[in-house]
């Protein structure tokens, strides 16, 4: 008696190539999110609240602005235990200009804390009629912080 075989065991077969690039893009792909999550997770959303005019505190409007109004920057300060942020876009020739606090959030690293102020600025369009007179565009933002950072940066977005 004669038994055949009929393919009961199966030999397993290489990958192809294609089934090898996909495992390899799908594995780099993992890795760069668990790396982004690594880099950012230190990221913390800080609550604010933009304050008009009239809310600035009177310490903050007749003595941080006028020495700051001129410089592009942001800068944080303490004023009856709370903490208040300006960002400023500096001395512009014309009317026109603008700022807008978009989102702030702390990051730390080696113990350092950064508060990182996103804004995004918006010039004039070309051909607007605009009054000639020096002006400071900026914006103060009353801050949920407990503590001021030990550095503070701006990074500022363009508006078109």
């Amino acid at each position: 008696m004669i038994v055949k075989k009929t393919g009961v065991i199966k030999k397993m077969r290489k990958p192809s190539k294609r089934t090898m690039i996909i495992i390899a893009i799908i594995i780099i792909a993992i890795a760069a999110v668990v790396a982004g999550l690594y880099f950012f997770e230190g990221d913390d959303k800080v609550n604010y609240k933009v304050l008009g005019e009239t809310e600035i505190p009177q310490q903050i409007a007749n003595q941080v602005i006028p020495e700051y109004r001129a410089l592009e920057r942001a800068l944080a300060c303490v004023v009856d235990d709370k903490i208040y942020v300006i960002a400023s876009r500096g001395e512009k020739p014309t009317s026109g200009y603008e700022i807008a606090i978009d989102k702030m959030t702390v990051s730390e690293e080696d113990g350092l804390k950064t508060l990182m102020v996103y804004a995004i600025f918006k010039d004039p369009q070309p051909g607007t009629a605009l009054t000639q007179v020096l002006t400071y565009p900026l914006q103060v933002a009353e801050t949920e912080l407990t503590y001021l950072p030990d550095n503070i940066e701006l990074k500022v977005q363009y508006e078109e």
